[in-house]
């Protein structure tokens, strides 16, 4: 059985691949910047780590996405559509919580086949 980890850190990695799938860590954007520019850094980040497991949005089985206020959702949304564009959509979820400081407004997780 093989399983890569892609910048693997003591408390997690940001991506895990096995058996054809990429899961991704949380990606969060530049604290304090808006929701569209965090939401423009989580996306470009998660085009860099899909990449480096060999994936890319091609091939997104699921998109979670949390925000700190759901107020935001058609903000996250005009920089999500205009990146999946395109591309298949995901099956994606949205929900409203408290990340993991009140700087974040945005973080996404994604699960794709890796290509």
């Amino acid at each position: 059985m093989t399983i890569t980890r892609i910048d693997q850190g003591p408390r997690m990695s940001q991506a895990v691949v096995h058996g054809g799938i990429a899961y991704l860590a949380g990606q969060v954007g530049a604290p304090g910047a808006s929701v569209t520019e965090q939401t423009k850094s989580v996306l470009a980040s998660i085009d860099a780590l899909l990449a480096r497991t060999g994936s890319d949005k091609d091939h997104l089985l699921t998109a979670t996405i949390w925000l700190a206020d759901m107020a935001d959702f058609a903000e996250m949304n005009a920089v999500w559509d205009a990146w999946i564009a395109g591309s298949p959509a995901p099956a994606r979820a949205t929900s409203e919580g408290k990340l993991a400081t009140p700087d974040y407004k945005v973080e996404i997780i994604i699960v794709a086949a890796v290509a």
